[in-house]
């Protein structure tokens, strides 16, 4: 079953029924297609949370497959952080996590931030900002 990681501004483009992603996120579903989240999206989306969005918040997430940082999570994230600033591309440790657990889990992420996510080997679905 193929599956997908959503990065957290699709997450919160879901909660908020903004940009369509509802309905891409149901069409994907519907095709059996696995859907994922990280331990970065939760705390993300958690940490810029409503008091009254907890209910639909912790739904959707616990809707998704979750997908825990590993140690070989974490040294891909760091490896992968290093290897970009050595380029002159300074990423953020989130977003190398983000990507680290998709690559682990040989899913694609699901994004509207493509500039976060430069890495060659990972398998990016990009959706307009």
């Amino acid at each position: 079953m193929p599956g997908f990681l959503l990065d957290t501004s699709v997450i919160v483009d879901v909660l908020n029924g903004k940009k369509g992603r509802p309905e891409l996120l149901r069409g994907l579903v519907s095709q059996g297609h696995l859907l994922g989240c990280s331990p970065v999206n939760v705390a993300e989306v958690y940490a810029g949370m409503r008091p009254n969005e907890e209910r639909s918040t912790s739904q959707l997430l616990r809707s998704l497959q979750y997908c825990p940082i590993t140690f070989e999570i974490a040294e891909l994230a760091g490896r992968l952080r290093r290897e970009h600033k050595r380029q002159g591309v300074t990423l953020s440790i989130a977003d190398t996590l983000i990507a680290a657990v998709a690559m682990h889990n040989q899913l694609t992420l699901i994004t509207d931030n493509v500039k976060h996510f430069p890495m060659k080997e990972l398998a990016l679905y990009a959706l307009p900002r």
